[in-house]
């Protein structure tokens, strides 16, 4: 050990092993630390530095074992057996290795996750970066807490199966429903999963910012699955000056593709058109231009300007095309009429449509026919 020795000097390693204070070997410690992290070694020096790494670790005192610990816990120096000891050591100690050590194996993080308890398991959660592995083991096994940590952390790799187990596990959880619904990409099916729990503004969020099929988007748009902002798509359709009302939903961040889908799929096109004009930057006149008048290219254009979801262009598509297709007479059957056109359009596209979503949507036009067919002779006779 001589090199070593030399380097650190022998009253570092003679305070380390024989210092009477544990203020004293701590300080030595955090000295010793410093240098095996800032030194080129050569494999025996590191040998030789894994042995006074162990008897750092094995020190009575925590200061000694924390100085290690604080110290090393972004080095790749250290041994795994001396940081999964240290994993098992009291919190201030196991904490910053947990939370930053990349010596750690899978194999250990998951046996860590499992028996180590919460405050173990949220400090997992928010590594720099967690493997499916590892994400899978804070689902099964963690506290809310640990997942919701997980689950904002985008550094943290899921996978589809997790994020769903995670989702039927904590349906009731708004933190870890909203961490999931915030994660930078999503799988189409967890997406539609979290539709029907989730609060209104994260719902937009999952609108706009994820993956949905074009029949969910309809769905929701036709109130399927959304109540808490009817009342908003209805004041959009009576509002005066429609000018000042998307401006200042624009302002207020409530201007999302999900309330201009909602309006459209209403037939509110007035208000689509303001809306759509605020958020793409352009006048009024132009924006009804390349939405009615620019052929099968402008509405293309300017909802690209806007900043809309590209993934939803097919349903607002059908919307625009079905209220071409009509004559709305301001009647009470409008809606009914209209949105069992936007169904057909819909249908007859070109982009490919799956036998269950066609189905799906048949029977949606089946049930608006019914809903209108019931809905006559109680009109008749109130007459």
């Amino acid at each position: 050990m001589s090199t070593t020795r030399a380097a650190l000097t022998d009253s570092d390693i003679r305070t380390l092993v024989k210092g009477a204070t544990a203020d004293e070997r701590a300080i030595a410690a955090h000295r010793i630390c410093r240098h095996i992290d800032r030194t080129e070694l050569t494999d025996q020096e590191r040998e030789e530095a894994y042995e006074i790494l162990r008897l750092m670790a094995a020190d009575a005192a925590e200061l000694v074992r924390r100085a290690l610990a604080v110290t090393l816990k972004s080095s790749p120096l250290v041994p795994r057996d001396v940081a999964n000891r240290l994993a098992r050591d009291i919190e201030s100690i196991a904490l910053p290795m947990l939370g930053h050590s990349p010596v750690f194996s899978d194999e250990d993080l998951t046996e860590i996750v499992r028996l180590g308890g919460p405050v173990r398991q949220v400090a997992i959660a928010r590594r720099p970066a967690l493997s499916e592995k590892v994400t899978g083991a804070i689902v099964d096994f963690g506290v809310e807490k640990a997942v919701e940590a997980a689950c904002s952390n985008d550094k943290a790799e899921f996978s589809e199966r997790s994020l769903e187990k995670a989702v039927a596990k904590f349906e009731k959880s708004a933190p870890v429903l909203t961490a999931i619904a915030f994660r930078q990409v999503l799988p189409m099916a967890v997406t539609e999963k979290l539709i029907d729990l989730v609060g209104d503004s994260v719902r937009d969020h999952l609108v706009s910012h994820h993956a949905l099929s074009p029949e969910m988007a309809l769905t929701i748009a036709m109130g399927a699955k959304e109540r808490a902002t009817l009342d908003l798509v209805d004041q959009a359709g009576r509002a005066a000056d429609l000018r000042s009302f998307v401006a200042h939903l624009n302002k207020a961040g409530r201007l999302s593709a999900s309330l201009l889908l909602r309006t459209l799929a209403h037939g509110h096109m007035s208000f689509f058109e303001w809306g759509v004009a605020e958020l793409a930057g352009v006048p009024h006149h132009r924006t009804w231009l390349m939405i009615h008048d620019a052929g099968p290219l402008g509405l293309k254009a300017i909802y690209e300007r806007a900043g809309l979801p590209a993934r939803l262009f097919p349903a607002f598509r059908a919307g625009v095309d079905a209220y071409h297709s009509m004559e709305l007479d301001g009647g009470d059957e409008d809606r009914d009429r209209f949105q069992r056109k936007l169904m057909e359009r819909f249908l007859t596209q070109t982009h490919p449509t799956s036998r269950d979503d066609i189905d799906y949507l048949l029977d949606k036009i089946d049930r608006l026919s019914a809903d209108s067919f019931h809905a006559r002779p109680l009109a008749a006779a109130a007459e």
